[in-house]
C-alpha cells in the first residue's frame, strides 16, 4: 500500500515542529533552571535535543523517512537520481515546505508553552567565518552519517546514531550545530537561548548548503553507489510503498 504524499508531508511537518519545540523549549527551561551557568544550559539543551531527535525519528520514520531537514531531503534527491530512488522533485519541494513551516510552528508552540509572545524575533547575532565553518562541518558530517548508515544496511540504528551525532556536535562545533536550514529559520522566531537573529540566518543556510555539497562529495568518493539506498533514509518507510512510488 502506497503511503500517500499528504501523510508523509504531515509527518515531516509534525516531526520538524516537535524537534524545534524540543530545541527551543529545553533552551528556555535551561536558562530558567541554570540562569548563571551557560555551560550547563548548553548541556541541558543538547541532551534534550539529542533524545528528542532519536524519539521523533522512531515515531515518524516509518511514514516519511523522518528527514526533518531540507539538507537531508536534498541529498536524498541528488543521490537517488541515477538509480531512480529517493525523492522526486515534487516530493522534495513538498518536504522542504513542510519542514520549514513545521519549524516555525515549533518555535511558536515553545514560546506559547512558556508564556511568551507567540513570535519574538531573536536578537542573538550569530555570524563570522568560524561559525560558518562549524556549520559546514556539522552538516557534512550529518549527511555522511545518514547515507553511510543507509548504504551499509544499518539504517535501523539511525535514531540513536543521528541523535548522538547532533548531541555531540553541539559541543565540538563552534556554531553548536544547527545543521538544518528549516530549524535555522524556525529558531529566528524566538528571542530565547536557542534563537538566531533573522539577519544571521542567510549565512548559516549558505554554510549548510556548502556542507551538503561537501557531504555528497565525500559520499561519492567513499560510497559510490550510495544513491541506491536513498529510499532507506533516514529510516526506511514501508517497503511496498517504496516499490509502488518508483513503479
Amino acid at each position: 500500500m502506497t503511503i500517500a504524499l499528504w501523510r508523509r508531508l504531515l509527518a515531516e511537518f509534525a516531526g520538524t515542529a516537535l524537534l524545534v519545540t524540543a530545541v527551543v523549549g529545553s533552551g528556555i527551561m535551561a536558562t530558567d533552571l541554570s540562569p548563571d551557568d551557560v555551560g550547563l544550559q548548553l548541556l541541558q539543551n543538547s541532551i534534550a535535543t539529542a533524545f528528542a531527535l532519536g524519539v521523533l525519528i522512531l515515531m515518524f520514520g516509518p511514514v516519511s523517512g523522518a528527514h526533518f531537514n531540507p539538507v537531508v531531503s536534498a541529498a536524498d534527491w541528488l543521490l537517488g537520481r541515477r538509480s531512480g530512488t529517493g525523492l522526486s522533485p515534487r516530493e522534495l519541494a513538498g518536504y522542504v515546505a513542510a519542514q520549514v513551516t513545521g519549524a516555525v510552528a515549533g518555535s511558536v508552540l515553545a514560546n506559547l508553552m512558556f508564556a511568551l509572545s507567540a513570535v519574538t524575533f531573536s536578537g542573538r547575532q550569530r555570524g563570522g567565518g568560524n561559525l560558518w565553518l562549524g556549520e559546514v562541518v556539522a552538516t557534512a558530517g550529518l549527511v555522511l552519517l545518514i547515507f553511510a548508515l543507509a548504504r551499509s544496511g544499518r539504517a535501523v540504528v539511525a535514531p540513536a546514531a543521528v541523535g548522538a551525532y547532533i548531541g555531540a556536535a553541539y559541543w565540538f562545533t563552534s556554531s553548536t550545530s544547527f545543521a538544518n536550514p528549516a530549524v535555522t529559520v524556525g529558531r529566528a522566531f524566538t528571542d530565547t537561548f536557542a534563537g538566531i537573529a533573522p539577519g544571521s540566518v542567510p549565512g548559516f543556510v549558505v554554510a549548510q548548503v556548502v556542507g551538503l555539497a561537501v557531504g555528497v562529495g565525500l559520499l561519492a568518493a567513499l560510497y559510490p553507489d550510495a544513491g541506491a539506498a536513498a529510499d532507506q533514509v533516514v529510516v526506511p518507510a514501508d517497503d511496498q510503498a517504496t516499490v509502488s512510488r518508483r513503479s
